[in-house]
């Protein structure tokens, strides 16, 4: 069972609408479909034409369906469908029907939270599903996770080689079907090679113009690119710290692609020998370690990185719900050391906490302050605050 199986139950008890966002083949249907075993519950899938059709008039079926939870996915394929919602929901609540009334499933955020943010205001709890994280498969299983990535069907093939093939088959599969769905009509080749080169410097700052002059395209075009990949989350736009700290920052976010095995399959990085010889091993370490620790870090963890002119540098700034600011170096080493500029980089911003994530299994002090652990215990710190908050 997907540990946010319990975060959505828990959510449902509490709020009338739930939206689950994560991307395509992440898992939300096997989820949705999980929760609706355990009760009275209806699934309409809103890519096919004959569900869309029931929701012709969708009064006339919502109606029939109360006390019932009504599950609708891919739901941002009928937008008009969120003013229906707001007006059944209010008229359950008088009904006495005040929680658990639907849970819609999407794999485009923005356009999700466009859609629902005026119509259901108040009405809903967002809840992402990450694809597979290190505390549901084993710490045991870290090398397989990083190279094949968390997409269940990729993490559970019966070889490197039957995971890659799914790879790519997701990849021509949201390049030539699922992207064109959702209205911009960008070549898929072109795509293709945007998504690569992101991959090729991963976790490096977005330099536009240089990806413009790459594909021979603006670099507004570029903008628009980045915002689709960002919007399906498949990509993560890190921002800098923006706070006055006397100091000239580096103002340009950060780019990860989010999946780790979908950077290797970009890359044609089958095997964890090809992974470790290859120069992107460090950045996709670093994507791979921050993907994690935002998963499990506490809803409404802000995060950032953090780099001045001058040299000081942090790989992930995590602003806490409680107001901590913890300082995150990331190294794919068995030699724990960091930086001065890490130093530096926590001094300035304050950090109430100091880490550095790094590839062996014992928790060493790196220097009064600084502790080096493994990856499973900085989860592990993170979610017992996560824990302690629900």
């Amino acid at each position: 069972m997907r540990q946010t199986h319990q975060l959505v139950q828990s959510a449902l008890e509490n709020q009338a609408a739930v939206v689950l966002l994560g991307p395509r083949q992440v898992g939300k249907t096997t989820l949705a479909l999980d929760i609706a075993s355990e009760r009275p519950s209806v699934y309409l899938d809103l890519e096919r034409e004959a569900d869309r059709q029931i929701l012709t008039e969708p009064d006339l079926y919502l109606d029939e369906q109360v006390g019932k939870l009504v599950i609708l996915d891919e739901v941002q394929q009928m937008p008009g469908l969120f003013r229906s919602l707001r007006g059944q929901i209010d008229s359950r609540r008088r009904s006495g029907f005040r929680t658990g009334q639907f849970l819609l499933l999407g794999s485009a955020s923005d356009v999700l939270l466009q859609q629902s943010a005026e119509s259901l205001a108040g009405r809903v709890r967002y809840i992402e599903l990450p694809p597979l994280q290190l505390v549901e498969v084993g710490a045991n299983e870290l090398n397989k996770l990083w190279l094949r990535g968390g997409f269940p069907d990729s993490f559970l093939a019966t070889s490197d080689q039957a995971s890659m093939d799914w790879r790519l088959d997701f990849l021509r599969t949201y390049l030539e079907r699922d992207i064109p769905a959702l209205g911009p009509r960008i070549p898929a080749a072109t795509l293709r090679r945007f998504w690569t080169m992101l991959a090729h410097v991963q976790g490096g700052l977005l330099n536009a113009t240089a990806l413009a002059e790459g594909l021979g395209v603006s670099g507004q075009t570029i903008g628009r690119y980045l915002d689709l990949l960002v919007d399906l989350m498949l990509v993560r736009r890190l921002q800098p710290w923006h706070e006055n700290v006397g100091k000239r920052l580096v103002k340009s976010p950060k780019v990860y692609v989010r999946d780790s095995g979908i950077v290797h399959a970009l890359l044609s990085i089958g095997t964890n020998e090809g992974l470790l010889g290859h120069p992107v091993v460090g950045g996709s370490w670093e994507g791979f370690c921050i993907e994690a620790i935002l998963a499990a870090a506490p809803a409404g963890t802000e995060p950032f990185f953090y780099r001045t002119s001058a040299g000081a540098e942090i790989d992930l700034v995590l602003r806490l719900p409680g107001g901590d600011i913890w300082a995150v170096e990331i190294k794919r080493t068995t030699a724990p050391k960091v930086s001065r500029g890490f130093h530096t980089g926590a001094e300035d911003v304050k950090a109430d906490r100091k880490l550095l994530i790094y590839a062996e299994e014992r928790d060493v002090p790196v220097s009064a302050d600084i502790r080096a652990i493994p990856l499973k215990q900085g989860i592990a710190q993170l979610g017992a605050i996560g824990s302690s908050r629900r």
